[in-house]
């Protein structure tokens, strides 16, 4: 049997109730510095998948959402905090509708950004790594999906989620 793909594992997530928290992937996650020098978001592994300028439009939303959650921590002597996404993923079916099956009312999928979070220090070693997965509700219509603005509100969520686990 092959391993489960990350749709299917995103899929899994979001139908275990998860949805509308962060969820931290166990792996090595280090302790981080409670200040960050400057805030960057890597979105190359988007663009690499074919998401050009809808990569970035999720990256300016991080990038955003980072310098407003984290503007309390902003020390000069600290290291950088890093984002570099690695996915995204809208539901098609923000309505709760799916082929014949209509649930009614306006929400009933979910929106998801994975990552991780680096602490990058100023000889560009990695002093801290903290894989991530956030997924959130969709309220929407499927009449009005708004891409764009469901991708803006997970990208804020995430770094949110973040700021709570780091």
């Amino acid at each position: 049997m092959s391993p489960p793909s990350r749709r299917s594992f995103l899929k899994a997530l979001a139908c275990a109730g998860l949805a509308g928290a962060g969820f931290v992937l166990p792996a090595r996650a280090q302790s981080f510095p409670q200040a960050f020098s400057a805030f960057s978001v890597d979105v190359s592994i988007l663009k690499a998948k074919g998401l050009g300028p809808f990569a970035d439009l999720v990256g300016a939303a991080a990038l955003d959402e980072l310098r407003r959650s984290f503007a309390d921590r902003v020390d000069p002597r600290g290291p950088r905090l890093v984002l570099r996404l690695t996915g995204v993923t809208l539901t098609p079916f923000p309505g709760g509708g799916g082929g014949l099956r209509w649930h009614g009312g306006g929400g009933g999928g979910h929106d998801a950004v994975e990552g991780e979070a680096l602490a990058v220090s100023r000889r560009g070693e990695v002093l801290a790594w903290h894989p991530m997965l956030a997924v959130l509700d969709v309220h929407t219509s499927i009449l009005v999906p708004n891409e764009q603005g469901r991708a803006v509100a997970v990208a804020q969520h995430y770094v949110r989620w973040l700021r709570r686990q780091i």
